[in-house]
């Protein structure tokens, strides 16, 4: 049964992204905060994806290469179809819900779903330090058990206390963006690919769209995870990183999301995939830098969607003062972490929630669809002057 609804999901994105560029391609978007293309690009590349970038792939290439169910084309196209280009899709329709319709609309004012939207928010942040607390000791050997909860409770800690203040935002994810930029050549230094060697991979990756059309429903329990996992964090992502697009069209807005992501990833995906077919084991200083990236990728999920639900629900350090702020917001968090940890909680339940939270607002566009063509028709005129 959740794999049909996830299937219908899906395939409405998809239908969704199609009519959105058909019906609204031309038109002009700007968020509360407009910024310029690059700045855009990192916040949404470090918002929209966490340490799961990092940490996943070396650990998934086996498991792609020896089961049956991943045989219809390699490893690398694989872990690429669950993390590039299609899914972003999934970004692309909030994001312009947000910037075009929300603000005529305002259902994310009223308060049923304003507290669905949060909760979904909030059980969606802490996702990504639970998956930093257990996958810590893959990149910390000898850390103890008592250590990795520490670990994890000072960096949640950071991030709480950089999302008290907006200028730590876009310091955030140019940081964590160049960073990465760097690990990607260590990386690739290290596993000694060479230009042809990363050449031949990325022709490898490039299978991934001959085959597209097999990433669109769920054909392995894996793959519904990761699509469950985009779902959950789709409305947070759109709603936070609308705020930054600056003048955009929408078709634009569409390739910007589906192609400027994917480069990155591809590149890191196709040296990482290097130094698991050579058998090369990080170790060392690349290792530690490995992992200060996925920190610097936690703390700046956590500090974007941190900001996200406590500018929503108003729980501001102008209302609460600086220390109720950052106590509310750390225990808060640490708690769903744990329960993550120690419950049957799982992100797959967030993601179904998300869908069913998209057929609710669907119904209140169609009722209230006569504000939203005013809106459109205003905003031409505007453009037309």
């Amino acid at each position: 049964m959740s794999d049909l609804i996830l299937s219908s999901a899906v395939i409405l994105i998809l239908t969704a992204s199609l009519l959105l560029v058909l019906r609204w391609g031309h038109l002009i978007l700007y968020g509360e905060m407009p910024t310029s293309l690059f700045a855009f690009f990192a916040i949404l590349f470090t918002s929209g994806l966490d340490v799961g970038l990092i940490i996943f792939p070396l650990g998934e290439f086996p498991v792609y290469a020896t089961e049956a169910v991943y045989g219809f084309t390699n490893p690398l196209a694989i872990e690429f179809g669950f993390w590039g280009f299609l899914i972003w899709l999934f970004y692309f329709v909030t994001t312009f819900y947000f910037c075009l319709v929300e603000p005529s609309l305002k259902l994310f004012e009223i308060p049923w779903v304003k507290w669905i939207n949060n909760a979904i928010v909030i059980t969606t942040c802490a996702f990504t330090g639970y998956l930093f607390l257990t996958y810590l000791p893959d990149y910390l050997s000898g850390v103890t058990t008592f250590q990795q909860y520490l670990i994890a409770g000072m960096v949640l800690m950071i991030a709480v206390l950089s999302s008290t203040d907006i200028r730590y935002v876009k310091l955030l994810s140019l940081s964590s963006t160049w960073l990465f930029f760097v690990l990607i050549v260590l990386v690739w230094q290290y596993g000694g690919l060479g230009f042809r060697g990363l050449a031949e991979n990325l022709v490898d990756l490039s299978q991934y769209f001959g085959v597209i059309h097999q990433f669109i429903m769920p054909f392995s329990d894996y793959h519904a995870f990761y699509l469950f996992w985009w779902f959950a964090w789709s409305i947070m992502i759109g709603q936070f990183v609308a705020r930054f697009v600056g003048g955009l069209r929408t078709w634009q807005l569409l390739l910007a999301l589906l192609c400027i992501p994917s480069i990155p990833i591809a590149l890191w995906f196709s040296v990482l995939f290097g130094v698991y077919e050579r058998n090369i084991e990080i170790t060392g200083l690349l290792n530690g830098f490995m992992l200060l990236v996925g920190v610097v990728f936690v703390v700046n999920s956590l500090d974007s969607l941190t900001r996200l639900y406590s500018s929503n629900l108003n729980w501001t350090v102008a209302e609460m003062g600086f220390r109720k702020y950052v106590t509310l917001h750390w225990l808060l968090l640490y708690t769903l972490i744990l329960l993550y940890r120690f419950t049957p909680l799982r992100i797959e339940w967030i993601g179904l929630v998300v869908i069913v939270f998209y057929l609710l607002v669907t119904t209140l566009i169609i009722r209230y669809r006569r504000d939203l063509q005013t809106h459109d028709l205003t905003r031409n005129k505007a453009q037309q002057t």
